[in-house]
């Protein structure tokens, strides 16, 4: 790929295609994974070329547990993509973190079940630190951007990552506060640890559709709550990638582009001749 795209896209419930893109071209990327969700469409936005992959598919067809993570994020960086932007729906578990708001988190916890969680298998072990599961430094400029686009936004805060597709019940809900998570999902695991093993630059807009199940004063959440809300949220979502566009740099000030610097662990002479070539584009500038 040669032309230098500035910021990937994955769009999630609510958010199927971005708005305002000229010169579009679209990319159907098989990879050693299997293929993605949905064709990479890129496009030139605010004059900067963007990716956008829908994460359900086209329709939103693709339940949380079926999405082909691997090959989703693969696909997005054999473009070239160094930053990705997630837009998330998701249930708040605090009270300050009202329907509408946008929640940017700081950190992440795993509770899902038998996804994929890692691109390095098959005789190539990685153990990839992932303390800080997202790119302080694009979290910030997320962050800053939907602020100027007239959101409300909290910076911070756990975000747990459910298997699905169904809602909480209301026990899990209550147990989730009380480990002091912040925010509930469906999709960010294992995304983000993915993004990372990819040397990926991966921050979260969150937007919070209800408040799950745990709140006496509301309805629980429903598809219809959900979807109603995003809609809503639509227009502030499109608006706050273009301010993030405007103001996104070119110089990456973080660590995640060499994440897997002292993460590769296997003896080079035992690493499979396969898996050197199916994994190459994640690890060739380690394995010359």
């Amino acid at each position: 790929m040669t032309e230098k795209i500035t910021l990937g896209i994955i769009g999630g419930s609510g958010l199927y295609s971005m708005d305002g893109l000229t010169d579009i071209d679209e990319h159907d990327l098989p990879t050693p994974f299997g293929r993605p969700s949905a064709p990479v469409v890129v496009g030139t936005l605010e004059g900067q070329r963007v990716a956008f992959l829908a994460r359900h598919g086209i329709g939103h067809h693709i339940s949380p547990g079926e999405i082909n993570y691997r090959a989703n994020i693969y696909a997005l960086k054999s473009l070239g993509v160094e930053r990705v932007i997630s837009i998330s729906a998701c249930g708040s578990l605090r009270e300050d973190y009202a329907p509408g708001h946008i929640v940017v988190p700081d950190q992440l916890f795993d509770n899902t079940k038998g996804r994929e969680r890692t691109f390095f298998t098959g005789g190539l072990v990685s153990h990839v630190s992932v303390a800080e599961p997202f790119c302080p430094d694009l979290s910030a400029s997320l962050a800053q951007a939907v602020k100027a686009a007239g959101g409300t936004v909290h910076q911070g805060g756990i975000f747990i990552t459910i298997e699905g597709p169904r809602f909480s019940t209301k026990a899990e809900s209550q147990v989730f506060r009380s480990w002091g998570m912040s925010i509930i999902g469906m999709t960010t695991s294992p995304e983000a640890f993915l993004a990372r093993e990819a040397e990926m630059c991966y921050a979260v807009m969150a937007h919070v559709t209800d408040y799950d199940v745990w709140h006496v004063s509301e309805a629980p959440v429903t598809v219809e709550i959900v979807v109603e809300t995003l809609k809503h949220n639509t227009r502030l979502a499109q608006e706050s990638i273009r301010e993030l566009v405007r103001g996104l740099g070119q110089e990456i000030r973080c660590d995640c582009r060499s994440a897997l610097t002292d993460a590769l662990i296997t003896d080079r002479k035992a690493i499979p001749a396969e898996t050197r070539q199916k994994l190459d584009l994640l690890v060739r500038k380690y394995l010359p």
